[in-house]
């Protein structure tokens, strides 16, 4: 018999969090639909990175401050880890875009963001729905399965960007971008993977 209840607000912080993410992954991916709106969706990204980071602080300080916590502190600290990480990559990701002063696209670019944007919208619901196992896994492997898919898309176009050749500095900014869309792309299947350990452990 529990005497001392749970504290369940870490769920809505949770939640907020994948909001941001989401949130972020959208813009990102509107960025490189339309480059002329660059600096307005930079903007947007830096101010929800803002909010995730300091939303990240709450979850970490109420671990300390919290007797009884849902699930295991080590979890927690490592799915607020990996969800901030995303929104970082992704922020990291638009600010580059900027300091490369990209004025247009390349498609698998667009491709690739939108492919992340999807990954964005399942962790949301993965973390929204955090309690049931089963729907956790299911999740766990759809954020594989968009792994694999940007992983493919990625591969085709590093090919496609050397192949090519051109300008030696273009090429060096485009590497840079897909490697970045990339990394935030797994590191949303790392997201995948904690929720599932969660989701095994509190079965």
């Amino acid at each position: 018999m529990r005497i001392l209840p749970r504290d369940e607000k870490f769920y809505d912080l949770f939640t907020e969090l994948a909001q941001r993410l989401t949130g972020s992954a959208n813009m990102l991916r509107e960025l490189f639909q339309n480059p002329g709106q660059l600096d307005s969706k930079v903007s947007a990204i830096k101010g929800l990175e803002h909010e995730a980071d300091n939303i990240t602080h709450d979850i970490i300080d109420r671990i300390d401050r919290t007797f009884v916590t849902p699930f295991d502190r080590e979890d927690i600290h490592a799915l607020a880890s990996e969800l901030d990480e995303v929104i970082d990559l992704i922020d990291g990701t638009a600010r580059r875009a900027q300091i490369f002063r990209i004025q247009k696209t390349r498609p698998a670019a667009g491709v690739l963001a939108e492919v992340l944007s999807r990954a964005g919208c399942v962790v949301e619901d993965g973390v929204r729905k955090m309690k049931d196992a089963k729907y956790v896994y299911a999740i766990s492997e759809k954020l594989k399965t968009l792994e694999e898919e940007g992983d493919a898309i990625y591969h085709d176009a590093m090919g496609k960007l050397f192949a090519e050749g051109g300008d030696a500095l273009e090429v060096v900014k485009w590497k840079d971008l897909y490697d970045k869309i990339e990394d935030a792309l797994d590191k949303c299947e790392d997201v995948g993977n904690v929720l599932q350990s969660i989701a095994l452990k509190n079965a």
